[in-house]
């Protein structure tokens, strides 16, 4: 047995390796031309390849189970060709030892994925998104900033509803182009405070710099107040991970970022849905390599005539790219029926699983 389980492990990892990086190859190409056109807004030709680089972690996160089906598909597909599947299958390699084979390198696939994606990917997102607001001027900024709510109850039991609007962080930590909104219960406008930078610490203290307030008057007859104070605190439940949360990109969130952002949204009564469902499809998405690994089995157990290795490496191309779109597919579809976020991201690995399992079945029973 660990002979036989040498000549899978080392086949399937080379050639899932080999795939991955055929894809990364191509995608580094892409990504690299496109970063050339912006090479006139200051950009290096250095730049341009750092950046399409640290493109490559997320790229990688995003192809790995499609690499894992081709490359396992390949793998098991010439070794039946050759019949050395065959041999193996007369020696006692039954359906139940096959599919506990193959869960070893399926663990180390997912694994490694989850690493990507959870580890690797948000650093070099966050490391490529210095590099490009080192060109720009040294501030990250979001297209249309981050709006963030809050609910302060004072002690002495005055209720405020604060809105928040962050245009972005300077590298150092600072935010930049801050204003915040405060209203009473009944939605009524009382102060504002805008500031052209601020911080914001673990607790949720926030000190604005050379703030401007404006606060409304409340009963008849009184007038608009406007202050500049050189420095105004400001004591909240928005910390610097909600903040730094809600500056990033939901895909670009790791799945801890993903479950602080949307508990903070649900605790002000804000739709968490989007974040809900990106949540369980960054959660759940490693265990696609397990899915792919099981789909990829059945090709083992056709007979060589059903087809060269080359048509079932196409087979397995369009098996994974029809994975990714109705993995994509069922994400939207989710939240506009405001679907339950956990069941829509699990539904494509389910449904998979099931065919390939249901595929298993037949061939092991009349092939």
């Amino acid at each position: 047995m660990k002979t036989v389980r040498r000549l899978l492990y080392r086949d399937m990892v080379a050639a899932v390796l080999f795939v991955a990086l055929a894809f990364l190859a191509l995608f580094y190409f892409n990504a690299f031309t496109e970063e050339m056109d912006r090479l006139r807004r200051g950009q290096s030709l250095g730049h341009a390849a750092l950046l399409a680089l640290l493109d490559m972690p997320s790229l990688f996160y995003e192809v790995f189970p499609i690499a894992v089906l081709i490359g396992t598909i390949f793998s098991l597909a010439r070794l039946a060709q050759s019949s050395e599947f065959t041999i193996l299958r007369t020696g006692g390699l039954g359906p139940g030892r096959a599919l506990g084979l193959l869960a070893v390198p399926a663990l180390f696939f997912a694994a490694l994925t989850f690493v990507a994606g959870d580890l690797v990917a948000p650093l070099a997102e966050k490391a490529s998104e210095s590099v490009r607001a080192q060109v720009s001027g040294g501030v990250l900024q979001r297209a249309g900033g981050a709006w963030l709510k809050d609910r302060v109850v004072s002690s002495g039991g005055e209720e405020r509803l604060y809105t928040v609007h962050v245009q972005g962080a300077a590298l150092d930590g600072r935010l930049q182009g801050v204003r915040v909104f405060s209203f009473d219960p009944q939605g009524r406008l009382l102060e504002r405070w805008a500031a052209p930078s601020g911080q914001v610490d673990a607790q949720g203290l926030w000190l604005l710099d050379q703030a401007r307030r404006s606060v409304w008057p409340r009963r008849a007859g009184e007038t608009l107040v406007e202050s500049a104070p050189a420095a105004l605190s400001w004591q909240s439940h928005l910390s610097r991970g909600v903040v730094s949360a809600a500056l990033l990109k939901a895909n670009t969130m790791s799945t801890t970022e993903l479950f602080l952002y949307t508990q903070h949204l649900s605790e002000q009564e804000q739709s968490a849905q989007r974040y809900e469902i990106q949540f369980w499809r960054k959660a759940l998405y490693p265990l696609a390599c397990l899915v792919m690994v099981a789909l990829a089995l059945p090709f083992a157990y056709l007979h060589a005539r059903a087809g060269g290795v080359s048509a079932k490496v196409f087979g397995g191309i369009m098996l994974g790219i029809s994975f990714v779109l109705l993995n994509h597919l069922a994400g939207h579809l989710g939240l506009l029926n405001n679907w339950t976020p956990w069941a829509v991201a699990a539904a494509p690995g389910l449904l998979y699983l099931g065919l390939s399992m249901a595929a298993f079945t037949w061939l092991v029973r009349y092939r």
